[in-house]
Order: C-alpha cells, then structure tokens, then sequence
C-alpha cells in the first residue's frame, strides 16, 4: 500500500475526483450515511484549501483508503455539526488538534468484504499511523474525530492511546462518538 498526503492542489491529477467518488461508495453506498453529495462525487464544506488529505493506493494506483486532517483552529466537523458528542465540553481550537474526519480502509476491489469488517485491518492501522504521521508533521499533539463505535475496535487491536471525550450517541441510524487520539511516540510506531 502507498500513502500519498497533502492538500488538494498538492495531490496528483484526478485523485481528488477519484478521492470524492471514493468516498462516495464508502460513506453514502456501503455505510448508508445520509449526505448532500451530487453526481457521485462526496465533498463537504470542510473539504478546504487547508485541508489535508491521506490516501491509500493499491494495486494498480486504485483507491484503498483515506482520511481527512482538519486544523481546530478552522472549523471543523466535530465543532460545527456534532458538538454535542462532546458532552458539554467546549470544541477544542488548537494548533496542537487536529480532526480525523472520513477515515475509511476499504479496498473496493475486493468488495466481499465488509466495510465494518476491515476497520480493524492491517491496512487500516497503517492507513491510521499514516495520518498520524502527517498530523505530527504539521504540528498535532492530539487528534479528535467523530467516529463510529467499530473505530474504537481498530484502535484497541493496534495499542493506539485513545479515549471517548464523550459518551456515544445515536445520530439517525449511527452510533457516533468523539474521540481523542494520542499523537506520541507509541501511536507513531
């Protein structure tokens, strides 16, 4: 597996397109999550010029995995639409945040397999240290995301330090919760 990271100008061409639509199968046509997307392409407003993206390349350079790193100190997902995962808490706004959004590891090709059934893959650890990694490099102490409740699994099976700043919620037909994620030398590992 390659791991290409950078903001949308810095990614090669056509991986943004072929990102979006990825995350299109993922999130909307396997998950069922109810998303404003148009013509099979999924963005939303926190797809930004500061926005950095990690994703995964298989075989033949297709699309196995990604994930989103958005600074706190911008809005992010968490604070503008699930700030209620926090359980009262005010949204973190720091350079040392960073959000985890859109993280999935799913290899399409091998569609047999279900999404929830590789969150706690070998791809999915080395996709998540991956964007560990970037966030370090840009300065991150700390992650936190909104998840589902399968993520904890993932991080449990791979020793990552992380706890829930929050109880979870059912959020229509999800279980969501907010999760912060050490960025120190064992997640780095």
């Amino acid at each position: 597996m390659d791991l290409i990271a950078g903001i949308q100008t810095d990614l090669p061409r056509g991986l943004y397109s072929a990102l979006s639509a990825y995350r299109h199968e993922i999130f909307v046509g396997m998950l069922g999550w109810e998303l404003n997307t148009h013509y099979g392409y999924e963005q939303d407003q926190f797809d930004r010029s500061d926005t950095i993206y990690v994703v995964a390349k298989g075989d033949g350079g297709r699309i196995t995995g990604c994930a989103r790193l958005l600074p706190t100190t911008q809005p992010y997902l968490l604070g503008e639409v699930f700030p209620e995962l926090l359980n009262g808490l005010k949204p973190p706004s720091s350079p040392d945040v960073w959000e985890l959004s859109r993280f999935a590891a799913v290899d399409l090709a091998n569609a047999s397999r279900s999404a929830h059934g590789q969150m706690s893959s070998p791809e999915a650890v080395e996709l998540l240290q991956g964007a560990i990694r970037t966030a370090a490099s840009l300065g991150a102490k700390q992650l936190i995301t909104v998840s589902p409740i399968g993520i904890e699994r993932l991080l449990r099976y791979a020793g990552f330090r992380a706890h829930r700043a929050g109880p979870p919620k059912m959020v229509g037909r999800h279980a969501l919760f907010a999760c912060w994620i050490e960025v120190d030398a064992a997640s780095l590992a």
